[in-house]
This record gives C-alpha cells, sequence and structure tokens, in this order.
C-alpha cells in the first residue's frame, strides 16, 4: 500500500511538473505554428535565476519563483522580435535549426555566468518537510507541485477559452491576415503569447526543479521529453497535454520504482506503443 501511494504521488507530481513546462511548448507549437525545442532553455533560465535569487542574493522562494518567471519573460521578449519573428511560417527545419542553435547559445551562456555545477533551490519550511497521514508521509512539495499543475492548467485554458485575448490569439492562427484587418495586433499578441509560453517554461522550471535538476544541459537533456509530451498530447490542446504528461509520468515513475535497471526504456515503449495508435496525438479524444 506505501509502494503504490509513493508512486502515486511521486507520478502526479512529475507529471505536473512536465504539463506546467512542457505547455508553453504546446501552445507555441499548436497555436503560433513554431517548434520551438528551445523552450527548455527558457525552463533552465528560470532554474537558474531562481536558484541565484534565493542562494546568492537572499530572496525567499515565492519571491523567487516570481523574479524567475518576470525575467525570464522580459528577457524571451527581444529574443522574439528578433529571432522568432522571422521564422513564423518558415520551414519546420527552419524553426528547428534556429531554435536548437538558440539552445546551445544559452547553454554556453548559462555556463559562463553560473559555472558548470548542478543548482539548488532552497524550499522554505513550508514545503520542505511532509504531510502524515497516519500511515504514510507524503512530501510537501510533491502536493504543492501538483496544485500548481492543475491551477496553470485551469488558468490557461481560461485565458485562451474565455477571454478576449484567447479569441484575438485564436483569430490570428486561423487567419492572420483576416485578424490584423479587423484590428487585431497580430505581432503584439504573438509576443504576449510567447511572453506567457516563456514565463510558465520558467514557472515549471522553478517548481520542478526538485524532481528535474537545474544542471548545465538541462535544454537538452529534457528537450525530447517535452517534445514528446506536447506531441502526445497534441500541439495546442491543453486537456490532451495534461493526460499525456500525467499518463507519461505514470508510466516512467512505476518503471524506475520497479525496474530501476531499465532506466526510461519504459518511457520510451509507452511512447512508441502511443503515436502508433494515435499518430495525431491525444487531443482528439480529450477535447
Amino acid at each position: 500500500m506505501q509502494t503504490v501511494l509513493s508512486i502515486a504521488i511521486d507520478a502526479l507530481a512529475y507529471g505536473m511538473v512536465l504539463f506546467v513546462i512542457s505547455i508553453g511548448l504546446s501552445v507555441t507549437m499548436g497555436l503560433m505554428r513554431v517548434v520551438n525545442l528551445a523552450h527548455g532553455a527558457f525552463a533552465m533560465i528560470g532554474g537558474y535565476l531562481a536558484s541565484y535569487a534565493t542562494r546568492d542574493l537572499g530572496f525567499g522562494y515565492a519571491p523567487a519563483i516570481l523574479i524567475a518567471v518576470i525575467a525570464t519573460a522580459i528577457i524571451a521578449v527581444p529574443i522574439e522580435r528578433l529571432l522568432y519573428r522571422r521564422i513564423y511560417g518558415a520551414p519546420e527545419l527552419t524553426q528547428v535549426l534556429m531554435t536548437i542553435g538558440i539552445t546551445f547559445c544559452v547553454i554556453g551562456l548559462a555556463n559562463y555566468a553560473f559555472g558548470p555545477t548542478l543548482k539548488t533551490i532552497p524550499l522554505p519550511e513550508t514545503l520542505s518537510g511532509s504531510i502524515d497521514l497516519g500511515f504514510r508521509a507524503i512530501a510537501t512539495h510533491r502536493i504543492f507541485a501538483i496544485v500548481c499543475g492543475l491551477v496553470v492548467a485551469g488558468g490557461l485554458w481560461f485565458l485562451i477559452e474565455r477571454t478576449a485575448f484567447g479569441i484575438r490569439l485564436r483569430a490570428a492562427v486561423d487567419n492572420a491576415p483576416m485578424a490584423a484587418a479587423l484590428g487585431v495586433r497580430t505581432q503584439l499578441v504573438y509576443a504576449v503569447s510567447f511572453a506567457v509560453a516563456v514565463g510558465l517554461a520558467a514557472f515549471g522550471g522553478v517548481v520542478g526543479a526538485e524532481l528535474l535538476p537545474v544542471e548545465p544541459y538541462y535544454a537538452l537533456r529534457y528537450m525530447v521529453t517535452f517534445l514528446v509530451a506536447v506531441s502526445i498530447g497534441g500541439a495546442g490542446s491543453i486537456p490532451g497535454a495534461l493526460i499525456a504528461c500525467l499518463l507519461l509520468g505514470a508510466i516512467d515513475t512505476t518503471g524506475r520504482y520497479l525496474a530501476p535497471e531499465y532506466g526510461e526504456f519504459f518511457f520510451y515503449l509507452a511512447v512508441i506503443v502511443i503515436v502508433t495508435l494515435f499518430p495525431r496525438g491525444l487531443a482528439g479524444r480529450f477535447k
């Protein structure tokens, strides 16, 4: 019973962290039509900034999260203006080459600025302890990660589906010239959407640092994981991404608990099976 509960909580927490980070990539791929392989680099930037804010500047955990999210979004604005805006609508290979180049540049700058060692983000006392259920203690941070995932899922769904900004974004994606003719500032909509996606990546990078440690090659190490989560869920689908991340989190965590010697074998086996059965992703099943 205790082992089952441990697997379930860890799987749910891991799946939610994966969702918080990868949902921004789902937005850029599904709604903005950009294959942004540098998405993990922005999550890494958020983790590095939060670590620096807590360990070197003495900020608390909550202010460090705020600093990391805002600063990463600010960093992303000129990058979107100068680089990403040039590849909107470009062939996918062009987008891949551009964004993979950005990834390696960010890795080099992070190594130069913060050093080649793993960076930790100290948790406050409220999150570093555990909740005693009587028969099992659950790490508070795991519960926190799960709650963050639920809040992000609900908030992003509301933003895209129930606000004027979401209507403008979907209009700009469906027919940018027509949207512009109707007064929608499409470039501003894209810039804000990109900043939101990057901010979510940074948020996930901080919240998930206990499960996905912040280290120099973070952006490359988890690039495929984030891309797989979006591809299986269906680019642009919030429910699909959530289901995919929870499913992959459950499979990966269970495999690591019960058969650690196999590494990520079960994770990628599941990917092969799901892609074979649902080549267009799970989005159509969960709309």
